[in-house]
């Protein structure tokens, strides 16, 4: 059977884009331009739109009749299972198939569950059965370049893939990082990975994982002989995606209810001392700076910086969430939202709310030579450089009182 790739830039999410230099969306545009141009070698083309996936999918149809269904690999985002139930309902109003198919995860939904058939809600016994059953059936592999080339569909020519000025955005200067990793960096991810001075210390491969230039089975198979500590990292993965497919609501309430009890400060000022990296906290501002300015954040930064907002500032989680989710470009729902929620004690399998990083200590236990804070803190040790914002044992008390009471009054 013939099969024609499709493409559609999604204005229900590009529109609400306010960054219109957005690197995410061009490095989106680079990689659909290099498939069409890669389709066209084979005596194919990309059908691209530019427009809601049900106004693109309708054309589609209207226009090619002989259109018998469509594959769609699965997004786990309430977002995403809303959009494609609605594309289903079109597909099989018409007449048509629609078929969802298994590609960025390892397992899915419920795939990896308890014996009862409920979903694990805590990762440690999640990850044993998870590795339980890779030993069982192995890494399911499938080269799509041995199959497209007989199968692309042919003679039906399509619109070249629209610019980014035509969808209202402009070239980012922002430099994403490459799809390329060894062995030896693999092998070393367990010594390296706490370091956020080390460059080669992580793979950096979240964006190509999220938008999914880089097949998950791929990364498995290549780690899987040199670093457990790195492929525990990609069962954190499939564990957040399973946690956002059973809470559809957990990127705006609580999965522990009673944490949406706690009284949050809304305090803007402070709020946007953290995110200009200006709270006299060293690591944390280093943290900061270095999203502002890349769109990446070391894993060990990310806890720390998170754990200051909502433990010593008293902020609520989704505003940090929020802003994450404009800045990373290896921003993922799934992954964001059960970090914050760990952050903040609420989520599954979350850090207990009475841990709270001490940001001295992160700074001497993982910079303790400074190198990665004079990177991105130059004025550090100087006069220009302002004190901390808030004590550090005056934070912490704080924030077990309102943690108590907020906890308290949700079981009164």
């Amino acid at each position: 059977m013939p099969v024609q790739p499709v493409f559609v830039f999604d204005r229900s999410i590009l529109d609400r884009l306010e960054d219109r230099k957005d690197a995410r969306v061009q490095f989106i545009h680079e990689q659909v331009t290099k498939l069409d141009e890669s389709l066209r070698k084979l005596g194919g083309c990309l059908w691209c739109a530019y427009g809601t996936p049900e106004e693109a999918h309708r054309d589609w149809l209207n226009r090619y009749p002989e259109v018998q269904g469509v594959v769609s690999n699965r997004d786990y985002e309430p977002y995403a299972r809303t959009r494609d139930q609605r594309l289903e309902a079109m597909y099989r109003e018409s007449g048509r198939w629609f078929v969802g198919a298994k590609d960025q995860v390892i397992f899915e939904k419920n795939e990896v569950v308890k014996d009862d058939g409920t979903p694990y809600t805590v990762f440690t016994p999640y990850s044993r059965k998870w590795k339980a059953r890779l030993l069982a059936q192995g890494v399911p592999t499938h080269d799509s370049l041995e199959r497209l080339p007989n199968g692309v569909r042919r003679g039906q020519e399509a619109p070249s893939v629209p610019t980014l000025s035509q969808m209202g955005f402009e070239p980012s200067s922002l430099p994403v990082p490459p799809m390329t990793w060894d062995s030896r960096r693999l092998a070393e991810y367990a010594r390296l990975r706490d370091t956020p001075s080390q460059e080669q210390g992580t793979t950096r491969l979240g964006i190509h994982l999220r938008f999914g230039t880089l097949s998950v089975r791929k990364l498995l198979l290549a780690s899987q002989q040199l670093s457990e500590t790195f492929v525990n990292e990609l069962i954190w993965r499939d564990f957040y995606q399973m946690v956002l497919y059973y809470e559809p609501e957990s990127p705006f309430k609580a999965i522990k209810p009673a944490y949406d009890r706690i009284e949050w400060e809304r305090n803007e000022a402070h709020f946007e001392r953290w995110c200009s990296g200006q709270t006299g906290y060293p690591l944390v501002d280093a943290g900061m700076r270095q999203l502002n300015a890349t769109g990446f954040m070391h894993n060990r930064v990310r806890m720390v910086t998170a754990s200051f907002l909502t433990k010593h500032l008293l902020i609520d989680w989704r505003w940090g969430e929020a802003y994450f989710a404009q800045k990373l470009l290896d921003f993922d729902l799934a992954s964001n939202v059960g970090g914050w929620q760990w952050a903040s004690g609420s989520g599954n399998d979350a850090a207990p709310y009475f841990r709270i990083f001490n940001p001295q200590s992160q700074l001497e236990k993982f910079d303790k030579d400074l190198r990665y804070v004079r990177t991105w803190v130059p004025e550090f040790g100087t006069d220009a450089y302002p004190k901390p914002m808030v004590d550090h044992a005056w934070a912490r008390q704080r924030c077990l009182e309102r943690y108590k009471s907020g906890l308290a009054q949700a079981q009164s």
